[in-house]
C-alpha cells in the first residue's frame, strides 16, 4: 500500500551533451554520458540517497534526510572535474559537460519504486530554471537543515513555476564552484571599480536598480521586476544579480538570452548560462540583436558616485 511521507527529491541534469555528440560522434559521446550518469549515481548512493530513475541525460533521486541531500548536491557539483570528457581515445578539446541540480522537500508517495507528489513536481520545475553548474531549491528544504548549512543558500527571488498559481521562494546553493558558472565572462573588459547598480531602458520604460535591490527578474510576467510584453520572452526570462563586486546576467528561458556590448561586435548567447555585465549594451530576450522586432533592453552598469537611482 502506498504511503505518503516527507522526503527530498533531487533532479540532476547534464548540460552540453548535444555538443558532445556533434564533436565526438554517437558512440564516444554516449560512453561519456553513460559514465557521467553512473558516477553521479554512485555519489547519490554514497550520500544516503536512492536513484529512482534516469531521465535522458539526467536522473531523479530521493533522500530521507535533508542534510545528506545538500551534502550530496555539493559533491555532485564538485565532481565536474571528473566528468570532463577527456580520457583514452577522446579528444582533449571536447566540449565540457555542465551540471544543474534541483532539490525540493515535501510530501510524496512511492509506488512501485517511483515517486509522485508535490515535491517531485516542484523539483522538476526548478531544474528547468537552474543554470549551468547551479543548484536551486525552495524554502521548505531550509526548514529541515541545521544552522551550519543555512549559510550555503542565498535567496534569488519568488519565481513562478509552471503549474503553480502562486510564486515560490527559490534559493541557490553556493559552493566553491560558483565562479565556474561564469563561463562566458569577459575578464579583460571588467572595470576596476565596483558597480553600484544598473539602468535598464526599453521603449518608454527606464528604471535604475541598485545592487541592494538585486536579484531582479526580467520577463513577461506582471510580477517580474522589469516586465516586457513579448510572446518570445518567458515569464521569468533572465535574472540580474550582484555577487563578489560584479553584476551578472543569467538566462532562465527556453528561447535564450543574447547580450551585445557597446563598442563590441561580439554577441554572447546564453542558454541557461551566465555572463558578467559591464559598461553598456543591449540584452535581447528570445531573439538575437539582428532581429529588430525582438525585445532589446539597453543596459548601463552604474557607479552612483555620479548617478542617482530613480
Amino acid at each position: 500500500m502506498a504511503q505518503t511521507t516527507e522526503r527530498a527529491i533531487l533532479f540532476a541534469d547534464l548540460r552540453g551533451s548535444t555538443a558532445l555528440y556533434l564533436k565526438l560522434g554517437n558512440k564516444e559521446a554516449a560512453t561519456v554520458v553513460t559514465h557521467s550518469l553512473a558516477m553521479l549515481g554512485q555519489i547519490i548512493v554514497r550520500g544516503g540517497g536512492r536513484v529512482v530513475k534516469t531521465l535522458g541525460d539526467g536522473l531523479m533521486a530521493v533522500f530521507d534526510d535533508a542534510e545528506r541531500v545538500v551534502a550530496s548536491a555539493t559533491e555532485l557539483q564538485d565532481s565536474l572535474e571528473k566528468i570532463a570528457p577527456v580520457g583514452e581515445g577522446l579528444p582533449t578539446k571536447a566540449p565540457a559537460i555542465k551540471l544543474k541540480v534541483a532539490i525540493a522537500w515535501g510530501e510524496m508517495v512511492e509506488v512501485d519504486g517511483d515517486c509522485f507528489g508535490d515535491a517531485v513536481n516542484v523539483a522538476a520545475r526548478l531544474i528547468d530554471l537552474a543554470g549551468d553548474n547551479e543548484t536551486l531549491t525552495t524554502a521548505q528544504l531550509l526548514h529541515q537543515l541545521p544552522a551550519e548549512q543555512l549559510d550555503l543558500f542565498r535567496s534569488i527571488d519568488k519565481l513562478h513555476l509552471r503549474g503553480r498559481k502562486e510564486p515560490v521562494s527559490v534559493l541557490r546553493m553556493e559552493n566553491r564552484r560558483f565562479g565556474d558558472t561564469m563561463s562566458t565572462m569577459m575578464m579583460d573588459a571588467l572595470p576596476s571599480d565596483m558597480p553600484d547598480g544598473v539602468r535598464l531602458t526599453w521603449l518608454g520604460t527606464e528604471r535604475v536598480f541598485p545592487t541592494s535591490a538585486m536579484p531582479l527578474v526580467l520577463g513577461r510576467s506582471p510580477q517580474a521586476h522589469f516586465c516586457v510584453s513579448d510572446s518570445r520572452a518567458s515569464r521569468s526570462h533572465a535574472r540580474i544579480e550582484s555577487h563578489s563586486g560584479q553584476i551578472y546576467l543569467s538566462d532562465l528561458s527556453y528561447n535564450g538570452t543574447h547580450v551585445k556590448f557597446d563598442h563590441d561586435d561580439q554577441v554572447l548567447t546564453l542558454r541557461r548560462g551566465t555572463c558578467t555585465l559591464h559598461g553598456s549594451g543591449i540584452i535581447c530576450l528570445g531573439a538575437p540583436p539582428s532581429d529588430p522586432s525582438g525585445t532589446q533592453i539597453h543596459f548601463e552598469v552604474l557607479s552612483f558616485s555620479d548617478t542617482r537611482p530613480q
